[in-house]
């Protein structure tokens, strides 16, 4: 195995105490087939059940953050990531279980260099069902694309597969250039999208994100989005955060495209009394400064040359990957 200083794993939990009994030990016994040194953290976001109580008693070994309050993914990865001793991070959802060889095809990424990471495979928890395999790039219009993954169809064995984006359920970071590009844009708090913007901005700044696809992890499948109300939130949020996304990547003709094609979207949407996209734009348009803001800080952090566009960028990753066997299939 790829000889590295060390591992941090960083869970971020938010009322997780069910299920940190199982995901803890599952990491531990991960971590320690790596002969590596090792840490696992677990940053808080001001839960209201029982998970530090647990921690503290049960796990006295794992190091903990706790943020008063409820600030989201993005706050809380962000929080971890930078408080990580080791020069590679695991960021672990707090419903995922790794199973035990799970970094031993990870480590030789270590060795890339321009790297943001690495994600593995996603199946269900009690079966081999696969969830979240690559993340494919798909431009549709002006429309960026994200419920498009991937899987290898023959062996796979050094192959290596390059991905839109990786999954914050389970991405195996290099922290320095994580740290070096802005981490998680907080701007998407409290959740959904901020994995899409971060590789894509990595992306556009010169570094790489990879699929493995013999890294498994499993996932716990949350039943809190059946309640109507919690979904309809859930939506409202996921919408205004895909707009966020389209704002600050977008350039050009494809911008004035894709805001044309909103328009139309929001006035067919008004006129069959479906608001969630409305209010959603509401709440988009009332993070115009911080898309201004995201924007600049992507020109400051360029390192040479012209930032690629989203097009072209996307038919780069797409020609890499047809050149391989795979099967593309829809979330």
């Amino acid at each position: 195995m790829q000889k590295i200083a060390g591992i941090s794993v960083v869970i971020p939990n938010y009322n997780g105490v069910e299920l940190l009994p199982i995901i803890l030990p599952a990491a531990e016994a991960a971590l320690q087939a790596t002969l590596l040194p090792y840490e696992i953290m677990v940053v808080d976001d001001a839960s209201t059940d029982l998970s530090v109580s647990l921690l503290q008693q049960q796990f006295p070994s794992v190091r903990i953050e706790v943020i008063q309050k409820n600030g989201g993914f993005s706050k809380t990865a962000n929080r971890g990531i930078t408080a990580a001793k080791y020069p590679w991070v695991l960021l672990l959802n707090s419903d995922v279980k790794l199973t035990p060889t799970y970094f031993e095809s990870l480590l030789p990424y270590c060795t890339h260099e321009n790297i943001l990471g690495v994600s593995g495979q996603i199946v269900g928890w009690d079966t081999d069902t696969i969830q979240d395999g690559g993340k494919y790039p798909v431009l549709q219009g002006a429309k960026i694309k994200t419920s498009y993954d991937f899987v290898p169809t023959g062996p796979v064995t050094t192959a290596s597969f390059p991905c839109f984006y990786l999954s914050g359920a389970n991405a195996f970071l290099n922290r320095v250039n994580f740290l070096a590009i802005g981490g998680f844009n907080e701007s998407f708090s409290p959740f959904y999208v901020e994995d899409t913007e971060l590789s894509l901005r990595a992306w556009r700044l010169g570094y790489t994100s990879y699929y493995e696809h013999r890294a498994v992890c499993r996932h716990r499948t949350s039943s809190t989005l059946g309640d109507p109300a919690r979904r309809k939130q859930v939506e409202r949020i996921y919408n205004r955060n895909k707009y966020l996304l389209h704002a600050i990547h977008l350039n050009g003709i494809y911008l004035f495209s894709w805001l044309v094609q909103l328009k139309l979207e929001l006035l067919f949407r008004f006129l069959t009394f479906r608001w969630a996209p409305l209010y959603s734009f509401v709440d988009f348009l009332k993070l115009i400064p911080a898309i201004r803001q995201s924007r600049k800080n992507l020109r400051n952090l360029q390192r040479a040359g012209k930032l690629p566009s989203v097009p072209v960028l996307f038919h780069q990753i797409q020609q890499t990957l047809n050149a391989q066997s795979i099967e593309l299939f829809k979330r």
